[in-house]
């Protein structure tokens, strides 16, 4: 029996997103900046990942089967990434990357509500081997959404620096790009971030390659999803590489994040809204 269930409480997730940016927009900068109201938000981000976590799971891990669709996978993706942000914002909090983060996790949160998803396999909730494929492979994605939303950030941060951006000096993002770390710290934590969500993705792409007919129940098919999938991989291998070897940074780095990160949206999230909005097939 569903706990939270997408059926009853669809919209709660992303209600309690949306005022909880509400609240943090009709703060003051100095409000927010306090230790008290920081620990006061990074506890209202706990107990919303855990509401919206069990929701989740509730909704895709069914006693009817595996229901699945582009929507809970970006909702997944979307956990994920807050998650991460959340424990690294006890160490190094950024703002700016909160309020992305925030909004992402606000998006898509809402798009299970709207779009159902489809029961891929009855018995995929009890193999092991496939619910761990499962597991690693959002982690995986999650993580590579956080670098990417960070490499955003990296981006209009490198421009205003370059005064390439036209900012109003006392605007709110003014403020939020002020109370950035340096660039090069900014950017050793994106790489940090690259090199765990890399791993991941080395683990999720080649056990469904070798291992595709225990995983999903049928032989490896090099379809829309394999490709994207690979030609991320290898944008991602050959950032890293590049970065060991030549010390690729910049916003040379930025641009390969976010190119390997959109075709990684195609591979795990693309098809499936091909397939179920646009095709209208499971």
């Amino acid at each position: 029996m569903d706990i939270l269930g997408y059926s009853g409480f669809g919209w709660l997730p992303s209600t309690l997103y949306l005022l909880l940016l509400i609240f943090l927009s009709s703060r003051p900068k100095e409000k927010v900046e306090s230790a008290t109201f920081s620990g006061l938000i990074q506890t209202a981000i706990f107990l919303i990942l855990v509401i919206h976590g069990v929701q989740l799971h509730d909704s895709v891990f069914t006693p009817q089967g595996f229901v699945f669709g582009f929507a809970q996978d970006l909702s997944l993706i979307a956990w994920v990434g807050l998650a991460f942000y959340w424990f690294q914002s006890w160490f190094l909090p950024i703002a700016s990357l909160r309020w992305l983060v925030l909004f992402f996790a606000l998006i898509c949160s809402a798009l299970p509500t709207l779009f159902s998803g489809t029961l891929i396999s009855p018995t995929a909730v009890s193999d092991p081997w496939f619910k761990g494929h499962f597991i690693v492979a959002t982690i995986s994605v999650g993580l590579l959404s956080l670098a990417a939303m960070h490499a955003m950030l990296m981006s209009v941060q490198d421009r205003a620096l370059h005064r390439q951006l036209a900012i109003l000096p006392n605007s709110r993002i003014a403020h939020w790009l002020e109370d950035l770390p340096p660039l090069m710290t900014m950017e050793s934590l994106l790489f940090n971030l690259l090199y765990v969500g890399f791993a991941l993705l080395s683990l999720t792409v080649f056990s469904g390659l070798l291992f595709s007919q225990t995983l999903f129940g049928k032989p490896f098919v090099f379809d829309h999803k394999t490709i994207f999938a690979l030609i991320s991989w290898f944008l991602f291998a050959g950032l890293i590489v590049a970065r060991w070897r030549v010390g690729l940074r910049g916003r040379v780095a930025v641009r390969w994040v976010l190119s390997a990160y959109t075709a990684l949206l195609l591979a795990y999230v693309g098809s499936r809204f091909v397939l179920e909005v646009i095709l209208q097939r499971v």
